[in-house]
């Protein structure tokens, strides 16, 4: 059996955010952005109370989809086709409560081998057919949804039954694992054999193999591992033209890679059924230090400082101001977090180092590897700190900061159920246009909320560093005011948003693709000649668009 996330919202039923023990994080809400944490929340209607389109597929493609993966295998049902049907970024979550499915699903296939996949895929090209693949349904861009216009049957395939590791190979460090994998279920068949993948998104729960593929993921500790893009060295892909198979092998030099084609396709070239990835030996010890810096230039400096560096660690992050308040005020009473300005460190920072306690922000810097690698890397890490005006405050917040990194999503559904919306955007930028772009952004989006007529917050954390630059993740949060739809206003912030990135010298995403949400944009950033190369690739290997249109280009 397949699990999934409840269809209104993210993760599972009965798992919820609740802020009661948080004293701090009320005030803050209300104060930066008018949103009352003590309104009483929206109801989410039941689906039963909710029009569901029927099934369009005639009976003759059901049987086909049956002949290919077993009737027990193709589904119709309106939950199932209503869980299939988006994913769970903001626009998803504010149409799915409305009632507003878009072009639902006819059919919700789940192949459970390589081959049934090859014959679902001839099943949808046969009948002319749309076939949307679907991992985890975490998407937040819009690459899980048909185009609301699409008149042919529509069909979801989920690779939730192709979840096995199949193959590791200790020698060469390298796992074949199915791409229907979850996170937690791929960690932990690795786990049991001494291994990790080192992939932690923060949809890790409840995203796939599959999915960080089609997506070009990155981890939060992508600085140890690599992204997705450095791990994965061979794929399986079944496509129109037949199955793509690639080498496993650390580098070739066989013309444009096929391998890098298929990492963030988003489905569009064909279905990914395993890949063969990078794994390690799972780490002697692994700590994550907190440390405070004077204002968020500094930590930027301090970052680009250790990047450049002999020391290797796995997290490299730093909040701005704003983001260190929100994150304070979300700590519980009595907590780590919550206990690090009661113990003189507020008297230490403003008095012994001169701080400007509005301005100081919040870094967790994580060390993993040997007793000795990571004795030696928190050393190096502690004299660039000290070097750039920070100190450090133990491992006590970044324990905590561990243990409740995959929780987050929650809090947008939390917020929604009192009418505000939340959402997050990420871009990767030179280490020179890094403070700029910062402060474009927040300044687009503060006149994105005065546009819109409400107050709103902004807040940033550099999360991924690289040789030549670093990922910056911004997350927002506003109530729309009550003259204008939410989703209208929520487009002006977001859209003011992306286009400070690529006027910036940004990329439109660092780690969350495509999709739908951000093709506005996909011309700026590829220029116009690269996403025609793009167009043609996808012309090339599905001519009939069948294979998930309207994802990335058109």
């Amino acid at each position: 059996m397949v699990e999934h996330m409840k269809w209104w919202g993210w993760g599972q039923e009965g798992v919820a955010f609740h802020h009661e023990d948080k004293p701090g994080l009320a005030p803050f809400a209300r104060r930066m952005a008018g949103i009352d944490f003590d309104a009483p929340p929206v109801r989410v209607p039941e689906l039963s109370e909710l029009t569901v389109p029927a099934s369009q597929a005639p009976e003759e493609l059901r049987a086909a989809f049956a002949g290919a993966v077993g009737a027990e295998h193709v589904h119709d049902d309106d939950l199932d086709r209503v869980v299939h049907c988006y994913g769970k970024s903001m626009r998803d979550l504010v149409r799915i409560r409305r009632g507003d499915f878009g072009r639902l699903p006819d059919l919700v296939v789940y192949p459970g081998t390589e081959a049934e996949v090859e014959a679902a895929l001839r099943v949808a090209l046969d009948a002319d057919a749309v076939l949307i693949p679907f991992g985890g349904g975490s998407n937040i861009v819009g690459s899980l949804e048909a185009p609301r216009e699409e008149t042919r049957p529509v069909v979801s395939l989920d690779l939730g039954r192709l979840r096995s590791l199949l193959e590791l190979d200790e020698t060469s460090q390298l796992a074949r694992i199915q791409a229907g994998a979850l996170g937690p279920d791929l960690e932990a068949q690795l786990n049991a054999r001494g291994w990790t993948l080192g992939h932690f998104p923060d949809s890790f729960k409840h995203s796939t193999l599959g999915g960080w593929i089609a997506t070009r993921s990155s981890g939060m500790q992508s600085d140890r591992f690599g992204d997705i893009a450095d791990i994965t060295r061979a794929v399986r892909v079944v496509t129109p033209k037949g199955v793509v198979a690639t080498r496993q092998v650390p580098v070739q030099a066989a013309g444009p890679s096929v391998r890098e084609m298929v990492l963030g396709s988003e489905g569009r070239l064909g279905v990914i059924t395993e890949a063969t990835v990078q794994v390690h030996r799972l780490a002697e010890e692994r700590v994550i230090q907190a440390y405070f810096f004077p204002d968020y230039g500094a930590g930027l400096k301090a970052m680009h400082d250790i990047a450049a560096s002999d020391a290797s660690p796995s997290i490299t992050r730093v909040s701005d101001e704003m983001e260190t308040q929100f994150t304070l005020a979300t700590s519980k009473k009595g907590s780590a977090l919550s206990q690090l300005l009661s113990r003189g460190v507020k008297l230490y920072a403003a008095r012994g180092k001169g701080f400007d306690l509005e301005k100081m922000c919040l870094s967790f810097i994580g060390f993993e590897g040997s007793s000795l690698h990571v004795k030696r890397s928190k050393r190096l890490v502690d004299e660039i700190v000290k070097r750039h005006g920070g100190f450090g405050v133990g491992t006590g917040p970044g324990t905590l900061y561990d243990q409740k990194k995959f929780d987050t999503p929650y809090i947008r559904d939390f917020i929604l159920d009192r009418g505000a919306y939340g959402d997050v955007s990420e871009t990767s930028s030179s280490w020179a246009t890094l403070k700029t772009l910062h402060d474009d952004v927040v300044a687009a989006a503060q006149k994105a909320f005065a546009e819109i007529g409400t107050k709103g917050f902004v807040f940033c954390h550099l999360s991924h560093s690289y040789h030549s630059g670093a990922c910056q993740y911004f997350t927002f949060a506003f109530q729309p005011p009550a003259d204008r739809d939410g989703l209208e206003a929520y487009d002006i912030v977001k859209g003011a948003i992306q286009q400070a990135f690529i006027d910036n010298g940004g990329t439109l995403s660092h780690h969350h693709a495509v999709g739908r949400e951000h093709k506005p944009w996909v011309t700026d950033d590829l220029s116009p000649a690269g996403a025609e190369v793009v167009k043609a690739l996808f012309a090339g290997v599905d001519p009939g668009r069948n294979l998930n249109p309207g994802a990335i280009v058109d």
